[in-house]
């Protein structure tokens, strides 16, 4: 593990999805999925969010596309709260959906919209 690359990674990811959540998911890693963690935080967010060829905002608005279109409702969740950290608006996120709606199937769209309605709600209590 490159150490510097992971802790620019640990950064990201408490600034786009919220520190309550990243350390919630590392404080409940043990030893069958620590190494799992350290890959996500060093690779994913560190090696590929780290990169300053895109923007924060726009990286966002890709993973919603892909994860809504893979059917990862759980991502998609813990993705909308962190794309509207980083300035995706949710007229921007219909968009979005209304786009996978027409490119990966109406289900998909159905699904997406149905979580970022759930999500938003609980913000709107928050």
């Amino acid at each position: 593990m490159d150490k510097t690359t992971h802790d620019k990674g640990l950064e990201i990811r408490k600034a786009v999805l919220g520190e309550a959540y990243v350390e919630n998911a590392l404080k409940n890693a043990d030893d069958f999925n620590q190494p799992f963690q350290e890959l996500v935080t060093e690779y994913c967010w560190g090696a590929i969010w780290g990169r300053d060829g895109l923007p924060k905002k726009t990286r966002s608005m890709l993973n919603l596309t892909m994860i809504a279109i893979l059917n990862r409702p759980h991502e998609l969740r813990a993705h909308i709260k962190g794309a509207l950290t980083n300035g995706v608006t949710k007229d921007e996120i219909r968009e979005i959906f209304m786009q996978v709606a027409c490119y990966a199937g109406i289900p998909a769209g159905v699904d997406s919209f149905r979580i970022a309605r759930e999500v938003f709600a609980e913000l709107d209590k928050a």
